[in-house]
């Protein structure tokens, strides 16, 4: 049996470990000990993109013009891949990530993790709180992606929890351009944080996908538009 390698280590703001760790090819990257993503469950991160860029492209000239997009947490880069095989030439992808070595982990040529997909030239990494950046762009984004938790709560940093308060939405919403588009994972289900999208002016829809295209657990992604009528259409 293979064993389960520790490959590397840092440590999040809230002093916990965060660890990488590799078994027969697969990476795995864990917060004091809690699997929070690996190479091998990834379907359900691809499709949060998917989604949030399909609605970008809905919007005249964006998908081939001058789109922005904002994805908080690298993980293991398959959001952001996702995201580059959605958007067009033209589009920034601005990637915020607060953990640095995540950034140099999936940069190293050891991994094979998302080295190339960062080298995109569309793409800018940001070495820091998305929260910081969420503050000082009013109606710069089209879309913003949020993967930075197992959930609408903190758990990679206990400040996260600010991105999904009634504030923090309304700081999200901000940041959005007219028709803009707020994507958010979740491990779970969550009604009292789509409740707070719907106040917050976002429309919203809940829909579930799966961790891989066969099969795994059933995660939530919550899809909020700006500019269109409050309220929330029916869970899928």
């Amino acid at each position: 049996m293979k064993k389960t390698i520790l490959l590397d280590q840092a440590t999040t703001p809230d002093g916990r470990p965060m660890t990488l760790h590799e078994h027969d090819g697969v990476f795995m990257i864990r917060v004091d000990g809690v699997e929070l993503m690996s190479t091998r469950q990834h379907h359900s991160e691809e499709k949060l993109a998917e989604l949030a860029c399909a609605q970008v492209g809905e919007q005249s000239g964006k998908q081939s013009g001058n789109a922005r997009v904002l994805i908080g947490g690298l993980g293991l880069g398959f959001t952001l891949r996702a995201a580059l095989g959605s958007l067009g030439s033209n589009t920034t992808v601005v990637v915020v990530e607060l953990m640095p070595a995540v950034i140099r982990w999936n940069q190293s040529p050891d991994y094979n993790l998302a080295a190339d997909a960062m080298a995109d030239p569309r793409v800018e990494v940001i070495a820091g709180d998305v929260v910081d950046v969420l503050k000082t762009s009013r109606g710069q984004f089209d879309a913003i992606i949020l993967d930075v938790d197992n959930g609408a709560s903190g758990l990679t940093a206990a400040a996260n929890s600010r991105l999904y308060s009634t504030s923090g939405l309304a700081m999200i919403r901000s940041a959005l351009r007219p028709d803009g588009c707020l994507a958010v994972w979740s491990a779970d289900a969550d009604p009292a944080f789509v409740e707070r999208m719907g106040q917050a002016g976002f429309a919203v829809t809940v829909e579930r996908a799966r961790s891989h295209p066969t099969g795994g657990s059933w995660n939530s992604l919550f899809i909020g538009r700006v500019g269109r009528q409050r309220g929330k259409t029916p869970t899928r």
